[in-house]
């Protein structure tokens, strides 16, 4: 049988008998909401009178947080729309859900209040993505040993360029001062207007850096095997900060803490970072690079308009105040720490 014939036999299905009428839209039948008739909003709560709470800790997505109002710790996790921005340690944040101590509870952290200061670092110094490492820290204490392992002049740099593109007042901490004599070290670094404290490994004094750290929220950095997990608990005795010695072969310390951790001081807190032994700055400022070396950019500041600051530039007056001893004896090392960093930040 042909395609006509059956279109014949079959054509009764599509006539219409009394009564009928085209389908439109009135014939669809709607299925209820099962959540309710109420049309979805995009508009979120404020959360204006939400709880704020410092974040002490990160682990794993996991926030430690203590309720500033309360003065007790719970643990939290990032609301959905926080995720991509993501919170650090020192960050006020407010909180919603559960903020009990019970167990398996999870609060929600829903806002991250504006931030006064942000430390950062990246990869490398060809690195544009930068890596939070605390909010809203007040000063940076950087530590390192005078010897075992051997202090690194250019790191220092390094922390200092971070320390003012963050806003932060720099400290100088040198630990192990009962092994070596830390002055020749030291001489690289006295025509800065920073504080310097010494300390010994076999009678740690730790009462003139408290005096540095009351009211302050300090960032502690440093490579691995400087110390600062001992400072750390000579500060804080039941802060239990891991401590490890060095590598024999390699001269390296071991790392030893592995998260950032806020930790409450009488008056001021203490934020210890893991040990690093690089500290990218592409993320920095050219400016505040060059203004982070306080005793060049004084000299900085005489050369023309368009000089590069480079071994090569023309007429660079860092040349000539070497030249006339306006830099004294550490003028040149120092002039060379800026020009590889400057050469650094500004590869590709």
């Amino acid at each position: 049988m042909g395609r006509a014939a059956w279109g014949k036999r079959l054509s009764w299905l599509y006539e219409p008998t009394p009564g009928d009428h085209d389908l439109d839209e009135d014939d669809v039948r709607i299925r209820p909401n099962p959540k309710g008739n109420k049309p979805r909003t995009k508009i979120r709560p404020d959360h204006k009178n939400a709880p704020i709470g410092f974040v002490t800790g990160v682990d794993l997505g996991r926030y430690r947080v203590l309720l500033v109002d309360e003065q007790r710790d719970i643990t939290a996790t990032l609301a959905k729309e926080l995720r991509k921005q993501g919170a650090a340690v020192g960050d006020r944040v407010a909180l919603a859900g559960d903020t009990s101590e019970n167990e398996g509870t999870l609060a929600r952290i829903v806002r991250i209040e504006p931030r006064t200061s942000l430390l950062r670092r990246s990869a490398d110094d060809t690195d544009q993505v930068e890596r939070v490492i605390v909010a809203n820290a007040t000063q940076m204490a950087i530590v390192t040993a005078i010897t075992n392992p051997e202090p690194r002049t250019r790191l220092i740099d390094r922390y200092l360029a971070a320390a003012f593109d963050a806003g932060l007042k720099p400290i100088l901490v040198i630990t192990k001062c009962d092994l070596a004599d830390p002055a020749e070290f030291l001489a690289n670094f006295e025509s800065l207007s920073i504080p310097v404290v010494k300390n010994r490994s076999d009678a740690p004094s730790i009462a003139e850096l408290e005096a540095l750290l009351h009211g302050e929220i300090t960032v502690m950095v440093g490579h691995s095997g400087v110390g600062k997990s001992t400072l750390v608990n000579a500060l804080v005795p039941d802060a239990a900060r891991a401590t490890g010695g060095v590598n024999v072969v390699t001269g390296r310390g071991r790392h030893t803490s592995s998260s950032v951790r806020a930790i409450a001081l009488e008056d001021g807190w203490i934020i210890d970072t893991p040990g690093v032994r690089s500290f990218g700055l592409g993320h920095i400022n050219p400016t505040s690079l060059l203004r982070s070396f306080e005793d060049l950019y004084k000299v900085i500041e005489t050369c023309p308009r368009d000089c590069s600051h480079l071994a090569e530039s023309p007429d660079c007056e860092l040349d000539a105040a070497i030249t006339d001893g306006r830099l004294g004896e550490t003028g040149t090392a120092r002039v060379d720490s800026l020009r590889r960093l400057i050469v650094s930040a500004s590869s590709d």
